[in-house]
């Protein structure tokens, strides 16, 4: 990351559009305008789902006004028109850097002709990088092309350096065997509550629930308990190994997940109503967890990127009672870790809070000193 020291005598300037400005969006506002002076970094833009502002010379705005100066804006989002004018805006010595924290699949899609004309991305945002491979390839081509980057740390583990460390381990020729991980916040939750090793405990269906009332699952629980964020996050890390970046033709969707929806309940378009039904399939939960128990062990909703195999998979496993998965996590913590050629004997750890804004915006900010 750069110092501030190296910011100072940076000579270059960066314009800044941010798209979406909710939970993330709003803390990575406020981390950004919070920068020690002086700062290369001018808001130009400033885009949720109703309005927008522009100034190609940079937003005169604070933390206390910006909300205001949006909601009274009179110009209506425009992905288009953006692009226009920040395309506008690329010149020797000034860079720009469209921001997405949405989870958009329109935004998304328009990533390549951002990179084509010359404007930097970074994104929590999963969807371009855990979708058809059509798509990545022509996000990599338009980097190439014009030179501009595409970073997207936040996509897995929030600001845990996940993708960073994984990149690192590749660019210097470390051969990564395997990658396993609690990879979702929410399912480690639920999981590191539901099942300890012990006999018996709560049912599963009162910790989804509790999970719901604390803000960590979906509005609509089926979305965090079908496993697809885990497998879009395992879609991200495959595509930076060079032997798996096509492995996965259809995305996530190609990814070997494990459902944890009862197929009674798939149809349920209410969290409401699935959350009524949940303890009806109790007892299936409670049988897993008095099996893994017998055997000393846990449950954890992991994702293993197996490289050797070509193995990509989500699923519910079982970890021996002594396993880091069983003893190292608490509450919605993320724990990822890199078997590699170099880091043989004992893997390469990483660990620590994988939701909420705060650590999330921290990545996104992460990623925008990395272009300084």
């Amino acid at each position: 990351m750069a110092s501030v020291l190296n910011l100072a005598s940076t000579t270059k300037t960066f314009r800044i559009a941010v798209v979406g400005v909710g939970l993330v969006g709003s803390e990575f506002i406020k981390q950004l305008l919070a920068f020690p002076a002086p700062s290369p970094f001018r808001l130009v833009s400033l885009s949720s789902s109703k309005a927008t502002v522009f100034h190609p010379d940079g937003l005169s705005v604070s933390d206390a006004s910006w909300k205001a100066q949006l909601a009274s804006s009179g110009r209506k989002p425009d992905l288009q028109f953006l692009l226009r004018e920040l395309s506008a805006l690329v010149k020797p010595g000034q860079e720009v850097v469209l921001v997405d924290n949405t989870s958009s699949n329109e935004v998304a899609a328009l990533y390549p002709q951002f990179l084509e004309f010359g404007v930097n991305v970074i994104t929590p945002n999963k969807k371009a990088f855990s979708s058809e491979l059509s798509l990545y390839e022509q996000i990599l081509s338009a980097s190439l092309e014009s030179g501009a980057k595409f970073l997207n740390e936040a996509t897995v583990g929030a600001g845990l350096p996940i993708i960073s460390t994984l990149k690192d381990l590749v660019a210097t020729g470390d051969k990564v065997l395997k990658i396993e991980g609690v990879f979702s916040g929410t399912m480690s939750y639920i999981f590191n509550e539901f099942s300890t090793g012990k006999e018996g405990g709560p049912s599963f269906s009162s910790v989804v629930s509790v999970a719901r009332e604390k803000g960590y699952t979906e509005p609509h629980p089926a979305d965090d308990l079908n496993g697809a964020d885990v497998a879009r996050k395992l879609t991200i890390l495959s595509r930076f190994i060079p032997s798996l970046r096509t492995a996965l033709p259809n995305g996530y969707r190609s990814v070997n997940t494990k459902s944890l929806v009862p197929p009674e309940l798939e149809g349920i378009d209410s969290g409401d109503e699935f959350i009524k039904r949940l303890p009806e399939f109790d007892a299936q939960f409670d049988k897993m967890r008095a099996d893994a128990a017998k055997e000393g062990k846990v449950l954890r909703f992991a994702g293993v990127v197996d490289v050797q195999t070509g193995t990509i998979k989500a699923d519910l496993e079982k970890y021996p009672v002594t396993h880091p998965f069983a003893t190292a996590l608490g509450g919605s913590d993320n724990i990822i870790m890199f078997h590699t050629e170099r880091y043989g004997a004992r893997p390469l750890v990483v660990q620590g809070a994988g939701a909420g804004a705060a650590v999330t915006a921290m990545g996104v900010m992460s990623d925008l000193l990395k272009l300084v």
